[in-house]
């Protein structure tokens, strides 16, 4: 029997839930538990490499090497990138803002922000890349170089944070969501995007390495419930919440298949992001799922919008 420890809950767990592999950057081919706690509801990798992070972050991983090749693909999803951020600022008052991008690699998503909304003018990035250190800070970005967890405590507050598709990187989710709490200005937001286990293609590539588990980089992977419950425990309220596509799940599990069929050559060399099929793969069910989510649908991403809540002060007074 298998055991592994849940780390939301610290509980003993013995159901597998799929049993995974490296599909994409082919670190090792180690096989890799995907556990299931009953209770918090969520997915885990076990063993859980947090003290490897060299070893299963390559050099040349997406986010480390601030040169994605452009394409109609990438320039349609920085409009929409810029688009998004401009909702998402709106309603942010004040003439000079900060943010935060915990995971934020060479910066390139808050220029992305930076160019929607002006007002931004102080930025920290936290990554643990030396090279994204070096891009980054060459952009005129601040850049902590490290793991989020050990970010010196400063007096410095920011106005929003970014946590895009990083809270299933870190070994302690809740511990990780408390200090961004902590770090956020009067009225500040954490933005927050995650798989969710909970769809379609999770369930149909569940046996198949399914490339939302991203062996073994994943380390906690939840659904909206256990999210929204993760994020109450950590002094955080769910101001929004929705699902939107999950592409580069589909893009990573269909590439796979074509891989091992001999269809399509994907290697450490050159991962699934860099294969030429990724883009029109990636387009196709971008389309599937926003059509999906429009009919109610649940796609393998999903987006948060987080808040301090009030002090007990602050609801008397209200």
């Amino acid at each position: 029997m298998i055991e592994a420890t849940c780390p939301i809950c610290g509980k003993i767990c013995t159901e597998v839930h799929a049993r995974v592999n490296d599909i994409e950057y082919f670190t090792s081919d180690a096989t890799y538990n995907m556990m299931k706690c009953t209770e918090c509801d969520v997915l885990f990798v076990d063993p859980m490499l947090k003290d490897r992070l060299n070893f299963i972050y390559p050099e040349n991983y997406y986010s480390f090497t601030g040169t994605t090749k452009k394409n109609w693909v990438v320039a349609i999803k920085e409009w929409l990138d810029r688009r998004g951020f401009r909702a998402l600022t709106a309603s942010l008052s004040g003439r000079e803002l900060s943010v935060l991008d915990i995971g934020g690699g060479t910066g390139w998503l808050v220029d992305q922000l930076k160019e929607s909304d002006p007002r931004f003018t102080s930025s920290l990035i936290v990554d643990i890349d030396e090279g994204a250190h070096q891009h980054a800070v060459a952009k005129g970005h601040d850049f902590f170089l490290g793991k989020f967890e050990d970010l010196p405590v400063s007096e410095r507050r920011f106005d929003l944070i970014l946590m895009l598709n990083i809270i299933e990187h870190v070994s302690d989710p809740k511990l990780v969501l408390e200090k961004a709490a902590a770090l956020l200005a009067p009225g500040g937001k954490i933005w927050v995007k995650t798989p969710n286990f909970d769809s379609l293609d999770a369930r149909l590539f569940r046996h198949r390495s399914w490339g939302g588990y991203h062996a073994p980089r994943h380390f906690v992977l939840f659904n909206r419930s256990s999210f929204e419950r993760l994020a109450k425990g950590a002094g955080l309220t769910t101001l929004e919440f929705s699902y939107t596509q999950g592409a580069p799940f589909w893009a990573i599990s269909l590439l796979d298949i074509l891989r091992r069929a001999g269809l399509a050559k994907v290697s450490a060399a050159r991962p699934s992001i860099y294969h030429p099929l990724t883009p029109i793969l990636q387009a196709a069910a971008a389309a599937f799922d926003f059509a999906r989510a429009a009919l109610g649908g649940r796609p393998s991403q999903m987006v948060a919008l987080l808040g301090s809540k009030p002090s007990a002060k602050a609801r008397e007074s209200q």
